[in-house]
């Protein structure tokens, strides 16, 4: 930074990494304290039944987590496009990160095939680890290749095609996260995670990216300056 304020753009996107990260440790320790309450023999299921109250202030802190890092993507960014990868690319930092700093601390999960509670909006998600990293990985490669373009100073156009298998991805992949009621709300053991449909999603946003590249670099350059510095 000098001194009219400007941050050069790698340095913005080490600080916008370095929270991410630090973000997910702070979650991952306030997990750390709720397993030695409710867990204290280890986190397995079936899961136990915790008090409402416990419950809602859990609800509250998910959506507040989701709310800073939709925040600081929207602070960061210039553009709608900008401010969406950012989005992504926190979210997908932050969603890997939390469970290193899980492994580092209480050496949890043993395996990638760990089952875990992912989320409790508006239904308990739960599923094996591996199946959010991955989606953060995914994430993190649309955060790339849209600041990518950006940089680049080619125009972002996404067709209706490219927007509908993102939806279409995401339906599938949540519907694999929650459609085990039974498991969740029930309480009981869950039903083998359904990786097809995990796979599915991944591959509709796979070629959305696919279609979202090669229709931005048909596009041509745009000719306004991009936004990154």
């Amino acid at each position: 930074m000098n001194n009219t304020g400007y941050v050069s753009y790698p340095v913005k996107l080490l600080f916008l990494f370095l929270f991410a990260v630090t973000m997910a440790n702070v979650e991952a320790m306030i997990v750390v304290y709720l397993r030695e309450a409710f867990y204290p023999g280890g986190f397995a299921f079936p899961l136990k039944l915790l008090p409402e109250r416990v419950l809602l202030y859990e609800i509250v802190r998910e959506a507040a987590t989701i709310l800073m890092l939709a925040a600081v993507a929207f602070l960061s960014g210039v553009t709608r496009w900008e401010r969406f990868a950012y989005f992504l690319g926190l979210f997908g930092v932050w969603d890997i990160f939390y469970y290193v700093w899980l492994k580092l601390v209480i050496n949890w999960p043993l395996t990638l095939v760990e089952w875990d509670v992912l989320f409790l909006i508006p239904l308990p998600w739960i599923g094996p680890v591996i199946a959010p990293v991955l989606v953060a990985i995914w994430m993190l490669g649309g955060c790339g290749l849209i600041l990518w373009l950006i940089k680049t100073g080619h125009e972002i156009r996404i067709s209706k095609v490219a927007v509908s298998l993102s939806i279409l991805g995401t339906m599938v992949i949540l519907y694999s996260f929650m459609y085990d009621t039974s498991a969740t709300l029930a309480l009981q053991m869950p039903q083998p995670y359904p990786y097809y449909q995990l796979i599915i999603g991944l591959a509709c946003y796979t070629f959305a990216l696919i279609f979202l590249f090669r229709q931005s670099r048909q596009a041509g350059k745009s000719v306004s300056t991009p936004s990154l510095q």
